[in-house]
């Protein structure tokens, strides 16, 4: 939107120079309700300010309605929507702060450049089938889905304006009260039964969306909103100039009866067979510029090339986990001859790496959660357990498995390869060399392993702890953790110790016990403010989530250093949800639902970078002094600069046959001496040079 001076008469006129200690700086747009304007927090956020009219606001019933939006604007974070900042619907003049998103909304794009391309509509159709599964899932119905409301960010599209604000003097009206909506886009229900509106309302109005988007007309077509409200109800869409593979799938939409649309995912299911990239695009800008022409396209297999990218931006889609699994081949890939000529040049920078991806062929093993020694990349699929060796990729031997749900890699300890992997009972510990059984356990229901060092903790369901040799499988100590009454251990990677939490009923306490995990002594224990997750320990401090005890949202990130007991709370400038984290050094780094990626100095104390990555979720970050590492829910790696917060590369997607499915666990990308090692949900192990993302 163009930003426009606080200038004119009337309405325009009388608004505040402050929204809450927010400095409106210019005005974005205005409507019925209200305007929009331009604005800063404290810490330079831009924000998008929404102020109601002087007139409204004296209304008790509108201001109710502009709770009720607020609240349902609130409950929904996702990478389709723009999340609230901060809103005071009970102030003199109501407000509500979101995230600035730059872009046109999708009314002025049509109106400025035209209909839009059958491949724009596709990924148009997607991005808000996936916007409406984000904003049902949580119990909002949108109820005033239009073009005025899809903001066309860079990342795809955004729903703004969640529709259940309206002036009092809404035109039309029903005996039951007010019609919310805006008659073109609205479904036939909202004017015969309005107060029986469900999701299905928003695909009627997707589906008069992607009309719009294809002709710059609705489906439904009048200059008066009373025939229109007839034909929505009455007569059939009219299709014409809608790209031919799109009009069946719009004609589900826009169905006279709600039972009769598809749902959100429905609608993708069907989209992924009208084009393979059937998801919303995240638009990257290219990390290189050369003279130089392309390469050719890549060979057909078993030799494939790498494209580097030209000066276009890369369209490059996000979709829904898939599953592939079983025995591995494994390709040679041309990898970079260095490393980025403007990297600086570290004095234990190892030899130039090539690419290589390993590829299983059976049919149902799900994404590969891989681990690293000095000798082999241990992966696990439901199924099979393989090592493959980490220079070249090669399969040096694979056995299979018993386990249907897989979360987490191998882990070697005690000199051997363990297999537990959270979803079975049975703990095997294999030979490093061929995958031979050297000793296995069946563990008793309700139990939870996890790998200290040279330690296997097995936790009971009555808080009883069970320190393994895991050399061995012999039992060195079992007991509980004093002031634990049923707790939570936790390991964490390269980290001595193994810990015991557990939060009081009110959420308003953490107890945190060290332990040896190899005599099971307490090294020390400390009782925190707050619901707190363990994330990681570094440089004699360990790092937590401060979550919401009641909806689980992470509010904060705390530092506690036991030496000293000095504790450090940097608060999240907006409340994430399913939010994983990784610490290198003081810096914190957290992963959202929604795309949200984050770094936290603690030392600083202060949030010193923010990027919206496009993808749904992540993996829990892998972070080494340069980059971030992710992986994305269609199989991409994405590398982030870790300074600055900027996108400097992404390997290519790699989905698997069974696309509708979601992985339960990403698996967090491996960092060694360079070298990433990351997995796919099409069930290939890859590996790539950590130091030229660029490249990949």
């Amino acid at each position: 939107m163009a930003q426009q001076r606080n200038t004119g008469a009337g309405a325009e006129a009388e608004l505040p120079e402050y929204a809450g200690h927010y400095r409106l700086e210019s005005r974005l747009g205005s409507g019925g309700m209200g305007v929009v304007h331009l604005a800063r927090s404290t810490s330079g956020l831009k924000l998008a300010v929404k102020v109601v009219h002087a007139e409204f606001a004296r209304d008790p019933e509108f201001r109710g309605r502009f709770r009720q939006e607020v609240a349902a604007a609130r409950k929904v974070s996702g990478a389709f929507t723009a999340p609230v900042v901060d809103a005071d619907p009970d102030g003199e003049r109501p407000w509500m702060a979101t995230l600035f998103i730059p872009g046109a909304t999708l009314a002025e794009e049509v109106k400025r450049n035209g209909p839009m391309t059958p491949a724009r509509l596709r990924r148009l159709m997607a991005g808000l089938a996936e916007a409406l599964r984000d904003i049902h899932r949580v119990g909002v119905v949108h109820r005033d889905l239009k073009p005025s409301n899809v903001l066309l960010a860079e990342d795809g599209p955004k729903v703004i304006d969640f529709g259940i604000s309206r002036p009092k003097d809404s035109e039309l009206r029903t005996e039951t009260g007010k019609l919310i909506g805006t008659p073109p886009f609205m479904a036939p229900e909202q004017f015969r039964r309005p107060r029986e509106v469900g999701p299905a309302a928003d695909i009627f109005a997707l589906g008069s969306v992607i009309v719009h988007a294809a002709t710059g007309r609705g489906p439904f077509d009048s200059d008066s909103p009373y025939v229109v409200a007839y034909q929505v109800v009455h007569d059939e869409p009219d299709l014409s100039g809608l790209p031919k593979e799109l009009a069946a799938l719009v004609r589900r939409c826009l169905a006279k009866e709600p039972e009769d649309r598809p749902t959100p995912d429905e609608l993708m299911r069907e989209l992924r067979s009208v084009a393979a990239s059937y998801d919303t695009q995240v638009f990257i800008p290219a990390q290189r510029t050369s003279d130089a022409p392309e390469p050719a396209p890549p060979l057909p297999a078993p030799a494939r090339r790498r494209r580097r990218p030209g000066r276009r931006a890369l369209l490059v889609g996000v979709a829904l986990f898939a599953v592939g699994s079983g025995a591995l081949a494994h390709t040679q890939l041309a990898g970079p001859e260095g490393a980025s000529p403007d990297a600086p040049v570290s004095r234990s920078a190892p030899a130039p790496f090539r690419a290589w991806e390993a590829r299983p062929v059976s049919r149902d093993g799900g994404v590969p959660q891989c681990s690293y020694d000095a000798k082999a990349v241990h992966c696990s699929q439901r199924g099979v357990v393989f090592a493959l060796d980490p220079a070249d990729g090669h399969l040096l031997w694979q056995r299979p498995a018993s386990d249907r749900f897989v979360s987490d890699p191998p882990v070697v300890s005690g000199g051997l390869v363990h297999s537990h992997t959270g979803g079975g009972r049975r703990v095997r510990a294999l030979d490093p060399g061929s995958g031979a059984d050297v000793w296995h356990r069946v563990l008793p229901q309700h139990r939870s392993a996890r790998y200290a060092g040279d330690t296997l903790l097995l936790t009971g369901a009555d808080g009883a702890v069970t320190g393994l040799d895991s050399a061995s499988g012999d039992a060195r100590w079992s007991r509980r953790i004093p002031g634990h009454s049923a707790a939570t251990v936790v390991s964490l990677p390269e980290d001595p110790l193994a810990y015991a939490t557990s939060t009081s009923n009110d959420g308003s306490r953490t107890r945190v016990t060290a332990v040896d995990p190899a005599s099971g002594r307490v090294r020390w224990d400390a009782e925190l403010d707050g619901a707190l997750k363990l994330i990681g320990a570094q440089g004699g401090s360990v790092f937590f989530l401060a979550n919401d005890p009641y909806d689980g949202e992470t509010v904060a990130v705390v530092r506690f250093t036991p030496g000293s007991g000095e504790s450090t709370r940097v608060s999240l400038p907006v409340p994430r949800r399913d939010v994983v984290g990784s610490v290198r050094g003081t810096r914190v780094h957290l992963m959202a639902q929604g795309g949200a990626l984050e770094a936290y100095d603690m030392k600083a104390r202060k949030r010193v970078w923010h990027l919206e990555t496009g993808i749904v979720r992540g993996s829990v970050p892998a972070v080494d002094e340069r980059h971030v590492y992710l992986t994305a829910p269609d199989g991409r790696l994405l590398a982030v600069d870790a300074r600055v917060g900027r996108l400097v590369g992404q390997t290519a997607v790699r989905l698997g046959a069974a696309g509708d499915r979601v992985a339960a666990a990403l698996p967090r990308p491996v960092v060694v001496d360079g070298r990433v090692y990351a997995s796919a949900p099409d069930g290939t192990v890859f590996a790539v040079d950590g130091r030229d993302p660029a490249g990949w």
